[in-house]
């Protein structure tokens, strides 16, 4: 019998990488005609009054009246705004509104930070990055401007929002924190597929950061003993565009991680409810500490408005699970959310087109099975966005 014969590895999983991209690309163009960009379905009358925290009948009293935009009316009298639309009749409401109590447009006033909150966890497949992007997306369209950064080099949350850094070439983080030479943020912000959220995505180029830091704190300078304080100087500098940053944190601690933590006005540490997560988490937790004291002693800011922790992939028939949750509960109870994400299809589902629960059409998935992940979704996302109203003092 022959032996196996050897192979160089590193060109066997460049050709392998290379082909990968290219048979993405042809699915992303096939997925989205012409132009291989991202667009965004029409949103059901029920569901632009549920973000916009209206009734349907106002909404559809609005249209018979000839107020707002004009929906478009699909088979059987059915309405339907765009995104786009969404935001208008938001204004109008906000201009127009009998209340004066009830706010539509939900932005910062005279005096309310900018809340960055950093989504975090050591351990992959907690589903930090479908957290991430289904928080963003959400608190856009309930009105918020958002900005969200993409900080892991693994760059899913980017290719969520139709981005391939290999083909594309597009700039990260890393453009606007290097060292040398460091372009403006707002160079390399771009804009997405839903109106008042623009994304800083990735590319493998954030990595270098994990290597330029400690030449740079042996440099004349010494610049980078205050790595620190790099991502939230960047942000400055777009401060008054955006409401809310959501940062997706790469899984590890690295200074990438914790220039963002350093940033953050708030932190959500995503955990799966299994013990093997849970001890994980708890070396996490440890490691990150320890860090922390030791970078706040060198000038860090390490005080948060609210530091929540998120169940994902819930599923509540499941025993173990269930005592799981019932052990980190009778521990944390105070910063555990109280809505888990539930574990659905639809998520995973979606997610082999690159789309969230809020790109994908209803009807692609058993009406049950939508209804059951959307309702989990948007319970976590409208108790975050209750936290960060409450750090502006509006609750």
């Amino acid at each position: 019998m022959s032996a196996l014969p050897t192979f160089e590895f590193d060109d066997k999983i460049l050709a392998q990488g290379a082909e990968i991209s290219r048979k993405l690309d042809q699915l992303r163009v096939e997925k989205f005609p012409t132009t291989g960009q991202k667009t965004l379905r029409r949103f059901t009358m029920a569901e632009v009054a549920h973000y916009l925290g209206v009734s349907p009948n106002n909404l559809k009293r609005l249209h018979l009246e000839n107020k707002g935009p004009e929906p478009f009316v699909g088979s059987g009298g059915r309405r339907f705004y765009t995104a786009e639309q969404m935001s208008e009749l938001r204004d109008y409401l906000d201009k127009n509104g009998r209340s004066d109590a009830k706010q539509y447009v939900p932005h910062r006033k005279v005096g309310e930070k900018l809340q960055v909150i950093a989504v975090v966890n050591f351990k992959g497949g907690s589903g930090k990055t479908t957290t991430a992007a289904h928080l963003a997306q959400h608190l856009a369209l309930t009105g918020h401007r958002v900005l969200t950064v993409d900080l892991d080099p693994q760059a899913s949350l980017s290719a969520l929002h139709g981005f391939q850094p290999e083909l594309d070439k597009n700039p990260s983080f890393y453009d606007s924190i290097r060292y040398d030479n460091p372009v403006p943020l707002e160079q390399v912000i771009q804009p997405t597929n839903f109106p008042l959220l623009d994304i800083v995505p990735a590319n493998l180029e954030l990595q270098e950061y994990e290597y330029d830091t400690p030449l740079a704190m042996q440099s004349p300078s010494q610049e980078g003993k205050r790595f620190f304080t790099r991502i939230a100087r960047s942000l400055e500098t777009v401060d008054d565009r955006y409401d809310v940053v959501v940062i997706d944190c790469p899984p590890q601690l690295g200074y990438l991680t914790l220039s963002a933590l350093s940033a953050a006005t708030s932190v959500l540490i995503t955990v799966h409810p299994q013990m093997l997560d849970l001890m994980s988490m708890s070396q996490f937790l440890l490691m990150l500490g320890n860090i922390l004291k030791s970078i706040k002693k060198a000038g860090a800011h390490v005080r948060l408005d609210w530091l929540r922790y998120l169940i994902t992939r819930y599923e509540p028939t499941d025993v173990p699970q269930a005592q799981m949750l019932g052990f980190m509960q009778s521990m944390l109870a105070e910063e555990i959310l109280k809505s888990p994400m539930l574990k659905s299809t639809a998520i995973s589902d979606a997610g082999l087109t690159k789309q969230t629960l809020y790109e994908v059409e209803r009807s692609n998935f058993s009406r049950d099975t939508y209804d059951r992940a959307i309702d989990s979704m948007d319970g976590v996302n409208f108790e975050i966005q209750g936290l960060i109203h409450k750090a502006w003092g509006r609750l």
